[in-house]
């Protein structure tokens, strides 16, 4: 297997910019180390590998540190070519569409789910990023169609860039289902969406990736504002 000990991610399992780094990985066939880290007290290795942002997923490559989920997966695809499927398309038009779709993701629901988790102050907030995340949702429902052509993921027959980018919310979801009372991706309003959800986590690369255990989430959802409180 390609990889093996000179590729380390350091990470935290329930961040989906992490997650969607160890499902390429998995896509593409590649031995890797994952390095939890404890986001209360960050390793000087982290530190040391992304001082500017000083946040996971990093990826080391020997001793070369490569940041931003993003631009970890398309470092993997371009130096791992020929492991695996390709994660962006061959096509320049089609992979100019496909990072259109990745940039759109982390704009308009990533910017969603920090609201919901991290930012409402109270109800009233929470269900406005609700609303944001659901018209986006909506919206990458008519992508799917446009990216897929009708074929299972937005990468076509197989799992591809948007679907990893957006892949990576999946776990959270589950939770914000559970606080909110209802789905996220509502199987009558997005049903397209509802279908891929359920197709990207049957996907051999994101079993045991993508979290699945949403008492769990939640718990670490309390950890993580914990550690935001006592930063302020």
């Amino acid at each position: 297997m390609a990889g093996g000990s000179d590729l380390k991610v350091l990470g935290v399992w329930t961040s989906p910019f992490v997650i969607r780094v160890r499902i390429v990985l998995n896509l593409k066939g590649l031995a890797y180390e994952y390095v939890e880290e404890d986001l209360g007290n960050k390793s000087a290795l982290l530190l040391g590998s992304n001082p500017v942002h000083k946040s996971v997923p990093v990826l080391l490559h020997g001793d070369r540190p490569i940041n931003e989920s993003q631009v970890i997966i398309q470092y993997i695809d371009e130096v791992w070519a020929g492991s695996g499927p390709s994660i962006l398309p061959s096509d320049p038009y089609e992979r100019a569409v496909a990072r259109f779709w990745a940039a759109y993701v982390d704009d308009k629901v990533g910017s969603a789910w920090t609201g919901m988790l991290f930012r409402c102050k109270n109800e009233e907030e929470r269900a406005a990023a609700v609303a944001r995340a659901g018209e986006a949702l909506d919206t990458l429902e008519g992508a799917l169609v446009e990216c897929g052509k009708g074929k299972p993921f937005f990468g076509g027959d197989g799992i591809g860039f948007v679907d990893v980018v957006l892949g990576g919310y999946l776990g959270w979801f589950a939770a914000i289902d559970r606080i909110i009372g209802r789905k996220l991706i509502d199987p009558v309003r997005t049903p397209l969406l509802a279908a891929w959800a359920e197709r990207f986590r049957a996907a051999d690369a994101a079993k045991g990736v993508v979290p699945d255990d949403v008492d769990k989430v939640l718990a670490f959802l309390q950890t993580l504002l914990a550690i935001g409180s006592m930063k302020k």
